[in-house]
C-alpha cells in the first residue's frame, strides 16, 4: 500500500517546508524506497506559467511540460526522479476541473459544493500521483501557512485521506517557527502551541512537529512542545539553519526524522545508505573553501530577486562543486548595461544570460552577449538569452544592423527570432508555450558534443519564439555554428561561436536538469572554462 505524507507550514510562510519535504524524500529513497513529491498550492492561478517572478519566483517546467512551483526543483535535485503534471496542483485548477464537469453534466444536476466535489477533486490528483508512479511513499506539501481561507479545502481534503486509508498509510508532519528573542536570551514555543491548536482545529493532528530555528534548541523546548502538542517526545524534530540546503538530509537524520517516519507509517526498510550524499557535502565544503575561485556574472532582468533564477543559481553551484572551485555570483540587472557593459563586466570569468520574456532590459543582454563574444568571456545563452545572442551575432558578424526578435520589435526587416509555425500573437499566454522535454541532435566537433559526449540528448524547454529559418543559412555563412537541431533538423535548439573558449546559446533549459550529484555538463563546461580563464589571467 502506498503510505501518504502530507507536509504542513505555520506561523510564517517561508519556513523551508519545500526542503524538508525534499530531504525526507532523499532520505526515505536512501532507504530503498520510491519516493515522489508534489505541492498543493491555494492560490486561484490554474498554474505558474502567467505569474510575475516578483511574486513567485521562477517556473519550474517538468518532462511532460507542466508549469509548476520552484519548489518542485527541490523535489527533483533532492529526490533525483522527474516529476509530472501530477507534481503540482493549485485552487485555481481545482475549480477549472470542477466546473468544467459541472458544464458537461458530470455532476448529474447536483449542487456542486467545496465538500465533496472541491475536496473529491483534490484527493483524486493526490491519489494520481501515486497510481501514476507506482510510488511507495507519496510526500505531498501543503503551499500557504495553517489559518489561511484559501488553503482549508487542502487540509479538509488531505484530512479525508487520512481518514479513509488505514490508519498506519497516513502521516501529518508540522513545521513551524521556534523564534528566538535576543532581549531575554531565549526560544519561544508558543508560537509552535498556537500553530498546532489551529491545525487541529481543523482536524488534522500532526504526526510530527520540525521545529525551524536558527540557533540550536534547549532540551527544555523539545519536552515542552512534545507535551503541549500531543506528539510523542521522538518526534519533535529539530531543523537547523544550515549554510547549505545540500546538508539538511544529513541534519535530518541525526535528528532521527526518517527512522520516525518509518515507525510511525509501519515502514521496513533498511538505514539509508548516504555515503554518495555524505561525500557530495564534503566536496561542497571543499570547494566553497578553495582559495581558488570564479566569478560569473548573471545578466537578466529580476536581478534583485534571486528566486527567478533559482534553478539556474543552483546547477552553478553543481558544476563548482564538481570542479572543485567557489563560484562566486554576480548580478547585473541587464536594464543598466546597455551602454556600460564592458566596463561592468570587466572583472567576469564567464557570463550567463538566463531565460525571460519581454523587452525590457534586451538591448542589456545583448550588450553583454557582444561582450563576451569579443573578449573571448566564457558565455552561455539559456532560452532567451540564446536569442539575445542570435540577434548580437545577425547585427555585429552578419550584417542584419536590424536584427532583432519578432517579440521585441515585429517591424525589423530581419526577424531572425520568430513565431512557432502555426502561433501568433493572438492566442492566450497560459500554457500555449513549447513546453516540456524534447530530443535534440548534436553535431559533432562542437562545444556542445564535447560536454554531453552524445549525439542525442533531450531536454526541457519553455518558449514560444524560435530561430528563424529564413535567416538561417545567412548566419551559418556568416560564422554562427548551430550545433543542435531538433532530429527532424527543422528548429534550432543550439548555437555556437567558433574559435571562441565556450560560447553557447540553448533554446532550452539544462538547468531544470542539474542535480547536486550529477551536475548539468554545460554548466560544468561553462564553469571548467571560466575557470581556466581565472587561472590564465592570475597568472
Amino acid at each position: 500500500m502506498t503510505k501518504y505524507i502530507f507536509v504542513t507550514g505555520g506561523v510564517v510562510s517561508g519556513l523551508g517546508k519545500g526542503i524538508t519535504a525534499a530531504a525526507l524524500g532523499r532520505l526515505l529513497k536512501a532507504r530503498g524506497l520510491k519516493v515522489t513529491a508534489q505541492k498543493l498550492d491555494p492560490y486561484i492561478n490554474v498554474d505558474p506559467g502567467t505569474m510575475s517572478p516578483y511574486q513567485h519566483g521562477e517556473v519550474f517546467v517538468t518532462e511532460d511540460g507542466s508549469e509548476t512551483d520552484l519548489d518542485l526543483g527541490h523535489y527533483e535535485r533532492f529526490i533525483d526522479e522527474n516529476l509530472n503534471r501530477y507534481s503540482n496542483l493549485t485552487a485555481g485548477k481545482v475549480y477549472w476541473n470542477v466546473l468544467n464537469k459541472e458544464r458537461r453534466g458530470e455532476y448529474l444536476g447536483s449542487t456542486v459544493q467545496v465538500i465533496p466535489h472541491v475536496t473529491n477533486e483534490i484527493k483524486e490528483f493526490v491519489r494520481n500521483a501515486a497510481r501514476k508512479t507506482d510510488a511507495d511513499v507519496v510526500i505531498t506539501e501543503i503551499g500557504g501557512t495553517i489559518g489561511d481561507i484559501e488553503s482549508q479545502p487542502f487540509i479538509e481534503a488531505v484530512r479525508q485521506i487520512s481518514l479513509e486509508e488505514d490508519p498506519q498509510d497516513s502521516l501529518f508532519i508540522h513545521v513551524t517557527l521556534v523564534p528566538y528573542l535576543s532581549g531575554s536570551g531565549e526560544h519561544k514555543s508558543k508560537p509552535t502551541q498556537h500553530s498546532v491548536k489551529e491545525l487541529r482545529g481543523l482536524g488534522v493532528s500532526p504526526d510530527i512537529i520540525v521545529l525551524r530555528c536558527d540557533r540550536p534548541l534547549d532540551e527544555g523546548i523539545f519536552g515542552k512542545i512534545s507535551l503541549f502538542c500531543n506528539v510523542k517526545r521522538d518526534c519533535v524534530i529539530e531543523n537547523l539553519t544550515l549554510p547549505d540546503l545540500y546538508e539538511a538530509p544529513l541534519m535530518l537524520e541525526r535528528e532521527g526524522l526518517s527512522d520516525v517516519v518509518c515507525r510511525e507509517l509501519g515502514i521496513d526498510a533498511p538505514k539509508p545508505d548516504l555515503d554518495e550524499w555524505g561525500a557530495m557535502i564534503d566536496k561542497s565544503r571543499k570547494s566553497r573553501a578553495n582559495k581558488r575561485s570564479v566569478r560569473i556574472g548573471i545578466v537578466g532582468k529580476y536581478t534583485e530577486l534571486h528566486d527567478a533564477y533559482l534553478s539556474v543559481v543552483e546547477a552553478v553551484k553543481h558544476a563548482g562543486v564538481e570542479c572543485g572551485t567557489n563560484v562566486e555570483l554576480s548580478w547585473f540587472d541587464s536594464e543598466q548595461l546597455e551602454t556600460c557593459a564592458e566596463e561592468a563586466l570587466a572583472d567576469v570569468d564567464a557570463v550567463i544570460v538566463p531565460g525571460g520574456f519581454g523587452e525590457r532590459g534586451v538591448e542589456g543582454m545583448i550588450a553583454a552577449a557582444c561582450f563576451a563574444r569579443k573578449n573571448a568571456v566564457p558565455f552561455l545563452g539559456i532560452c532567451l538569452g540564446m536569442q539575445v545572442a542570435v540577434i548580437e551575432f545577425a547585427r555585429n558578424v552578419a550584417g542584419l544592423v536590424n536584427a532583432n526578435s519578432a517579440e521585441f520589435d515585429g517591424t525589423s526587416p530581419f526577424k531572425v527570432i520568430d513565431f512557432m509555425s502555426g502561433q501568433s500573437d493572438a492566442i492566450d499566454k497560459g500554457g500555449t508555450l513549447r513546453l516540456g522535454a524534447y530530443p535534440c541532435v548534436i553535431e559533432p566537433d562542437t562545444t556542445m558534443r564535447r560536454c554531453y559526449d552524445a549525439k542525442e540528448i533531450s531536454e526541457r524547454h519553455r518558449h514560444r519564439y524560435e530561430f528563424s529559418n529564413e535567416w538561417r543559412a545567412h548566419l551559418q555563412q556568416a560564422g554562427l555554428v548551430i550545433s543542435g537541431t531538433s532530429p527532424d533538423g527543422n528548429l534550432v535548439e543550439a548555437v555556437e561561436v567558433p574559435d571562441h573558449p565556450f560560447y553557447v546559446g540553448v533554446q532550452f533549459h539544462p538547468e531544470f536538469k542539474s542535480r547536486p550529484n550529477r551536475p548539468h555538463p554545460l554548466f560544468v563546461g561553462l564553469v571548467r572554462a571560466a575557470l581556466e580563464r581565472s587561472q590564465g589571467g592570475n597568472e
